[in-house]
């Protein structure tokens, strides 16, 4: 066994992580840079093998095939083309609706819901009863291997649509309105308090805990965009979570 391959199998079992809550860290989340290393070395084998599900015939890199030990398991993988990488840790309780794809390195929390035509991305960290719903992208990050990976956080919710990219953070119990782009370089208004919150490369975007966000526009300055009437998407955090908001997007329990 390679130091590659111990590593994915401690990232499957949850014994290692891209990425680890740290109240002491900048921005309250570690980065666990050998573990990014080990999976960049694993992509450097270049060794290919197929292998067949049914009637489709596959073939991928041997270091970072799909996971083959997922029946029996504590969660529900529903039938109908999800794949599910090497070193991907899924929790238990999890329910991943078909076609969705959890790539290497990336962690789901108890309980989360992954729903239909979902990407759950390199290293992206999914929280505890997170609901991920359909066409959903969470973007990867392995390089810069010292980057932050997307994060979000436990009971938030990202609407049908959406995209979060470049190491934004969602933090506990946000809502992410249906069809909102989040990138770590974004910025996002909050007309609640007044206030605009942006994000850098060194320091990504953080949505509150238990905001409300849902997409906007802002008019373009200037002549020519006047002229043209011209505006750019934008997202807006609109208000705090509350009980009406929780009640609209919790799933019933006959689902999960």
């Amino acid at each position: 066994m390679t130091a590659e391959t111990s590593v994915l199998g401690d990232l499957e079992a949850g014994r290692v992580r891209a990425a680890w809550p740290d109240d002491g860290a900048d921005g309250g989340w570690r980065m666990d840079l050998e573990v990014r290393s080990a999976i960049l070395d694993a992509f450097g084998d270049r060794t290919t093998i197929d292998w067949a599900v049914g009637p489709l015939t596959f073939r991928d890199r041997a270091a970072l095939a799909p996971r083959d030990d997922l029946a029996g398991g504590p969660w529900r993988i529903v039938p109908g083309g999800t794949a599910v990488r090497r070193g991907a840790f899924i929790g238990t309780d999890v329910i991943v609706m078909p076609p969705s794809y959890v790539n290497v390195g990336a962690w789901i929390g108890a309980g989360s819901m992954v729903d239909s035509h979902v990407l759950v991305g390199s290293c992206a960290q999914i929280g505890e009863r997170v609901h991920l719903a359909a066409g959903v992208t969470i973007g990867g990050v392995l390089e810069p291997p010292g980057a932050r990976p997307v994060i979000v956080e436990d009971d938030a919710f990202v609407g049908a649509g959406s995209a979060l990219l470049e190491g934004v953070l969602v933090g506990h119990g946000a809502v992410i309105g249906a069809g909102v782009t989040l990138t770590g370089t974004s910025r996002l208004y909050d007309v609640v308090r007044g206030r605009v919150l942006a994000g850098t490369v060194e320091a990504p975007l953080a949505v509150p805990a238990g905001a409300v966000v849902i997409p906007g526009a802002r008019t373009l300055d200037g002549p020519f965009a006047r002229r043209h009437g011209l505006s750019v998407s934008t997202a807006l955090l609109v208000k705090d979570r509350d009980t009406g908001t929780s009640a609209r997007v919790a799933m019933e329990d006959a689902l999960r």
